[in-house]
């Protein structure tokens, strides 16, 4: 196991899973991430909005890449996203395998 300080797990939750895959697909072909687990749920999501508690059933997303990706790959997800306010939580990962860090890494790397 390595130590990483530049790893980032970021949760994201949508409407549906035709939206989900949407997202999904096209951050990793824009290596924005490297890897994005579709949690084949659905979740259900209890919030307050607009004042009243809401519930709804939502697909969640974990979003593998690195801390340098966020500013683009939250960009990228409000632009494809249909929330008015989408969730997009990045949450460090302290540590992990090295192969598969590294991995992580080279693949989350803006290649345009």
């Amino acid at each position: 196991m390595a130590r990483t300080k530049t790893t980032r797990i970021v949760l994201v939750t949508c409407g549906n899973l035709i939206e989900a895959r949407r997202i999904a697909s096209k951050v990793v072909r824009k290596h924005l991430a490297a890897c994005v687990t579709v949690i084949l749920g659905p979740v259900q999501s209890v919030y307050r909005w607009k004042g009243k508690v809401q519930t709804a059933r939502e697909q969640l997303l974990l979003i593998k890449t690195v801390e340098k990706q966020l500013g683009p790959l939250e960009a990228e997800i409000r632009r494809l996203h249909s929330y008015d306010v989408p969730e997009i939580i990045a949450l460090p990962a302290v540590w992990g395998s090295a192969d598969y860090l590294s991995w992580l890494s080279e693949n989350s790397a803006n290649k345009k």
